[in-house]
């Protein structure tokens, strides 16, 4: 094992790496972006907030995006420094995208007349609730920087193309009991013994899987979160269950929130409550639109469904078709232990420049 820093894209993650980035404190590394895309003099760049969007503008008839997010979960124990192994590089963000932000720093500092004119963002708040997203705030500040004919998001993939993405929702249920002494027990009803019955059902789950333009979504249902109790010596009478659902992007919000609320009806009471606190929609797969065919093309492998959520969905609730593709396991991200190697950099490196360099369109 060695700490000597390398040069090229290992050593520009590395560098990304070492810039705390945590959700809501992305300022540092916003400025090392900034600063490293002003110094090339074919990019327009826009700062807003600590979201940074640099443009070619060289007339061509298409425009590509290249979009990724520049904060992080915050970090698990011996995770928060970068360290190598060889050729791969560990540390917080280093799958969760800085290897993909990266790839898009090199490229666009290597490439200053692509076939096709290309925006590149940088944005902030993508692991935290969309209110706070700085994507979304780019949508109704600034929503001109972000039009596009096609756009790629740089979330891991393994290199190959994620197609689309699932929705996601988080909801609440509340079961309701009835106070009592703990000696007396019989005198009340305990809504954490209630939870029993709802967690099985959950526990039972079969996911369901959608077949769309060839990529399997597989839907998941998880509880996240168990609140209850009073008092040590007190039958609590109210229970908190918190759940995530990932539905398929063949369905809305309204018809996944239903099909999860169907699963418990036998469960629920008067005095029991539902809620969805937070749901948003998927995306279909988009690999029809020409720019999205030649991303599948270079990589030389088939696409695949993306079973999370990511910001292709906002693209394409704008009208902007959008897949998912960059270095970096997706199964690694948001673990102590995420890590990205040369190879895939690289791997990722070389099929976007292929996107940008190849059938020019020049006219």
């Amino acid at each position: 094992m060695t700490n000597a820093i390398p040069g090229g894209l290992l050593g520009l993650t590395r560098s990304l790496v070492a810039i705390p980035s945590v959700s809501h404190h992305e300022g540092p590394i916003a400025d090392a972006v900034e600063a490293a895309l002003r110094l090339c003099p074919w990019l327009r760049v826009d700062r807003v907030g600590d979201n940074v969007v640099a443009r070619t503008d060289l007339g061509r008839s298409t425009r590509l995006m290249l979009a990724g997010h520049l904060d992080t979960v915050p970090p698990a124990a011996g995770n928060d420094e970068p360290r190598f192994e060889g050729d791969i590089l560990y540390g917080l963000g280093a799958t969760d995208m800085k290897g993909g932000l990266a790839v898009f720093l090199h490229l666009a500092g290597t490439i200053p007349e692509p076939a096709v004119d290309v925006t590149w963002c940088f944005y902030a708040c993508e692991e935290v609730a969309r209110r706070d997203s700085g994507l979304e705030a780019l949508w109704n500040e600034r929503p001109e920087l972000l039009q596009a004919d096609a756009a790629i998001l740089g979330e891991p993939t393994g290199g190959v193309v994620e197609a689309g993405c699932q929705g996601t929702m988080r909801i609440r249920m509340v079961m309701a009991g009835e106070r009592a002494h703990t000696a007396r027990p019989f005198a009340g009803r305990n809504a954490i013994h209630r939870l029993g019955p709802v967690l099985d059902a959950i526990d039972d789950y079969q996911s369901r899987r959608v077949v769309i333009d060839g990529c399997e979504y597989a839907e998941q249902l998880q509880a996240v979160l168990v609140e209850g109790g009073v008092a040590g010596n007190v039958v609590p009478d109210e229970a908190v269950v918190i759940i995530n659902h990932r539905f398929a992007p063949d369905r809305d919000a309204t018809e996944a929130a239903a099909s999860v609320r169907e699963r418990f009806d036998h469960v629920m009471e008067p005095g029991d409550s539902w809620e969805v606190v937070e749901a948003v929609a998927g995306a279909p797969p988009s690999l029809g639109a020409p720019l999205l065919s030649r991303l599948v093309a270079a990589t030389g492998a088939p696409p695949e469904a993306k079973v999370g959520w990511t910001d292709v969905a906002s693209f394409v609730a704008h009208g902007i078709p959008a897949a998912n593709f960059g270095p970096g396991d997706p199964l690694l991200a948001h673990t102590p232990g995420e890590h990205v190697s040369l190879s895939e950099l690289e791997q990722a490196a070389d099929v976007l420049a292929t996107m940008l360099t190849a059938e020019s369109d020049h006219g």
